[in-house]
């Protein structure tokens, strides 16, 4: 289903949406019993894992969208780790294991080597967690968007280095807990004004193609491995993607926290071309930060036992970057 075809609420009074019956061509890929199902049973990964559900998702549309001719690049990071705990596995496509830092070069590397045996049909996705992407391995991402290689990237963004033991990366967002931003002092967690913004570095760089996505709009995120399929070039994807083992959070509100930080504006969803913003999901019911923050544990230093607000000038400070980000992309516009 095309992300701007109007959606029908088949339970009025409710946010549940409908569209059951849209041709079988456009129902999601995941709907489709003849899917690749690029990431199958067997992993290792944590009970509510967006990450896991990112990547399924990710991958499987890409192998409809090429006709199944992929290969796919993995940094080390969750992803490989509890995908491949050796001698076994859980991908059923063609996947290699790179180093943390070096998937961007790796993969421009299989995409030079198609290029040079004529194989232009088979494309290339490489894909990192957050840390692969912002940190260890930013040097060789800059380098493959300068070069403009011949690459879909994508981003699992969980915001901390989850496999390692749960430390501030340079994603992990203002006055979250970590294992080296404790909960301490009189603005607790990680300090507000440092990190990166990857996103809006990707389109700095100029990209063809920019998107951010959440585990919560599956329809979204398909669309948008299916439009950066289309496209030649270096693409970059952005993928929100919730972690209750780092965040302190129930398993079964994997999606909902996903939803919930598009809804208060901390996470807009969006698409650019060549540095500028082409199209954004706008928030359908806006909600304050705190009902996102307060079903994570790494906030819970912001909370009163009774689920209060303790720290309102910490979490006004959040809010406010929410409110940025709903004033720069237009996300209360319909």
């Amino acid at each position: 289903m095309s992300p701007a075809e109007p959606v029908k609420f088949y339970q009025v009074g409710s946010f549940a949406a409908g569209n059951r019956l849209v041709p079988a061509e456009l129902r999601t890929v995941q709907a489709d019993a003849a899917r690749t199902n690029s990431l199958t049973s067997g992993h290792r990964a944590c009970q509510g894992c967006g990450e896991a559900l990112g990547a399924r998702y990710v991958l499987d549309a890409a192998m409809r969208a090429t006709d199944g001719k992929l290969i796919a690049v993995n940094a080390t990071g969750c992803l490989e780790v509890f995908t491949t705990p050796y001698p076994e596995t859980s991908w059923r496509i063609p996947w290699m294991h790179s180093l943390f830092g070096n998937a961007p070069a790796v993969a421009t590397g299989v995409a030079a080597a198609l290029e040079a045996r004529g194989r232009s049909e088979v494309r290339v996705v490489a894909q990192a967690g957050d840390g692969g992407t912002v940190d260890i391995g930013f040097g060789a991402l800059s380098g493959m968007f300068e070069r403009d290689d011949d690459v879909l990237f994508v981003c699992y963004d969980n915001q901390a280095y989850m496999n390692t033991g749960v430390q501030r990366s340079g994603a992990t967002p203002p006055a979250a807990r970590t294992a080296t931003t404790e909960a301490l002092g009189p603005e607790p967690g990680n300090p507000f004004g440092q990190g990166k913004n990857m996103p809006a570095l990707a389109m700095a760089h100029g990209l063809g193609y920019v998107a951010t996505a959440t585990v919560a709009e599956l329809h979204d995120l398909e669309a948008k491995v299916v439009r950066a399929m289309e496209l030649r070039g270096a693409r970059y994807l952005h993928v929100f993607v919730p972690c209750p083992l780092g965040w302190a959070s129930e398993p079964a509100d994997t999606i909902r926290i996903a939803r919930l930080a598009k809804e208060s504006g901390l996470f807009p969803v969006f698409e650019a071309e060549r540095g500028e913003v082409t199209r954004v999901s706008p928030i359908r019911h806006r909600v304050p930060v705190e009902d996102y923050l307060g079903l994570q544990g790494r906030y819970r230093h912001l909370f009163g036992a009774d689920g209060s607000v303790a720290r309102p000038d910490i979490v006004g400070r959040i809010q406010a970057l929410a409110d940025a980000n709903i004033a720069r992309y237009g996300l209360l516009e319909p």
